[in-house]
């Protein structure tokens, strides 16, 4: 195999000598030059492993360089050095197309693995151009409408570098795969992913989470425990309701970023931490923003790239889909024989608006599939809320009657709720059948218009003794 290369950029001698010296002990091949033009003519001569150049140069700025390194060799990382503290440029390499950072004065440490990564990256994009595993993509998000053609793409292009991305989408559109597939897509794929869901954390415990702590430094730490930035090293660390972070954490965590380092409680070090931020909220967080509740800094940090994640009732066309790559995970983990929707319970499942989106589907057919006959699912099976408001309608349309169901108070159907208010006239029907048929289960089922095995499914799964 042939030395790698890599071309620098900088018109300070000193760190033009750091990096070759450095980058030289790596077995790496280096070419220096200190202006634009002179960069110019070494990609027009030589291709390149790895560039990295300065923000500002004699004859032009780094921002010329990685727009044309983007746009004439889109196989080649390339880093920019940033005066210390200076985020925005940092965060304009990144969008222009920059592979990450580097900080003035340079950590060695950060230097040698951020090139390790840059290197693994361009060898698999040399490779297979990394687009031949999109197609695992549609294993696992499911949908041949332009929206989700467009998410899949996007997805492929922001694994090829470092940039921090915000995942957009309302509740159960599926953020945290879409996390999932950039970090396996690109070059940390061999690195712990670790996704955190910042409103599950106590505040008073927030740091400790994040950050770890030493043994002693406060009552009940015991032990020295890892925080979430060191498990994540070397790999990706998803935000999961980053929104949901208080203000004192917030400043803590935009200077681990910014820092790429972290200091555990009660430590007197800080811990160089090598870690893709991946974050998503279903809330609005510019709003936040504009209302004080977000810090701005923060929000330029991690929303780099914004990515949009569609709901359900914007990708209809998606929902037969989805409904059968559901029902066949789910007989693979039951070993029964696949769900088949009938005609009409396609259509109803169509037809409706999905408040909880993907989660929520996967919970209807998963109901229908222990309410139903054998393995054939009925519109009746599926058990959908008899009122459904549909996307830029004005008002709601009734659906007809069902034995299971009346139609809820317009409450019950919002977020988190919808569940809860299904099981409960689960509940009460079952009970109801079970005092008139004096407990004979086999006539409860009967009654209700089940199979036996479904009423039994549902008296586990309510609690019902």
């Amino acid at each position: 195999m042939s030395q790698q290369t890599v071309l620098v950029i900088d018109d300070e001698r000193d760190i033009r000598e750091l990096l070759t010296i450095t980058l030289g002990r790596m077995d790496l091949r280096v070419d220096a030059v200190g202006t634009v033009t002179e960069a110019r003519r070494a990609l027009a001569e030589h291709s390149y492993d790895l560039c990295f150049t300065d923000m500002r140069l004699p004859d032009g700025n780094g921002q010329e360089v990685i727009e044309l390194i983007a746009t004439s060799h889109p196989d080649t990382p390339v880093a920019m050095i940033t005066a210390y503290g200076n985020v925005d440029a940092a965060v304009n390499a990144l969008k222009a197309g920059a592979f990450d950072f580097v900080s003035k004065p340079v950590d060695i440490q950060m230097l040698r693995q951020l090139v390790r990564t840059a290197l693994k990256l361009a060898e698999e994009k040399r490779s297979d151009h990394v687009a031949a595993k999109s197609g695992g993509t549609g294993d696992r998000l499911v949908g041949d409408s332009p929206a989700m053609q467009q998410v899949r793409s996007t997805i492929t292009k922001l694994a090829r570098n470092q940039a921090p991305v915000y995942i957009a989408g309302e509740s159960g559109v599926g953020k945290e795969l879409v996390a999932r597939l950039i970090h396996e897509q690109g070059p940390r794929a061999g690195g712990p992913f670790v996704p955190v869901n910042c409103g599950a954390i106590p505040s008073e415990l927030m740091e400790s989470e994040f950050f770890g702590h030493r043994k002693g430094s406060f009552t009940g730490a015991v032990n020295d425990k890892e925080g979430l930035f060191q498990a994540a090293h070397g790999g990706t660390l998803f935000l999961d309701e980053v929104a949901e972070l208080p203000l004192h954490m917030q400043v803590k965590l935009l200077r681990a970023i910014q820092e790429k380092a972290v200091r555990a409680i009660g430590g007197r070090d800080e811990i160089p931490v090598d870690v893709r931020i991946l974050s998503a909220t279903h809330k609005n967080l510019g709003a936040l923003v504009e209302l004080g509740q977000f810090r701005q800094d923060l929000f330029y940090r991690i929303n780099v790239i914004e990515l949009c994640v569609p709901p359900l009732r914007e990708r209809r066309g998606d929902v037969p889909l989805l409904a059968a790559f559901i029902l066949r995970q789910l007989a693979a983990k039951s070993g029964a024989a696949a769900g088949q929707l009938q005609p009409a319970a396609q259509r109803a499942l169509e037809e409706y608006d999905f408040p909880g989106n993907v989660r929520e589907l996967e919970n209807i057919l998963e109901r229908a599939m222990a309410m139903c006959d054998g393995d054939t699912i009925d519109a009746i099976d599926l058990m959908l809320p008899q009122r459904t408001q549909r996307a830029g309608a004005g008002a709601a349309s009734e659906a007809p009657a069902t034995p299971h169901a009346v139609a809820p108070p317009a409450a019950a159907t919002g977020d988190g709720g919808l569940d809860d208010y299904i099981s409960n006239l689960e509940r009460t029907a079952i009970v109801k059948a079970l005092e008139e048929s004096r407990y004979n289960k086999t006539a409860a089922a009967k009654k209700l218009g089940i199979t036996f095995r479904a009423l039994r499914y549902k008296l586990k799964k309510l609690g019902i003794d």
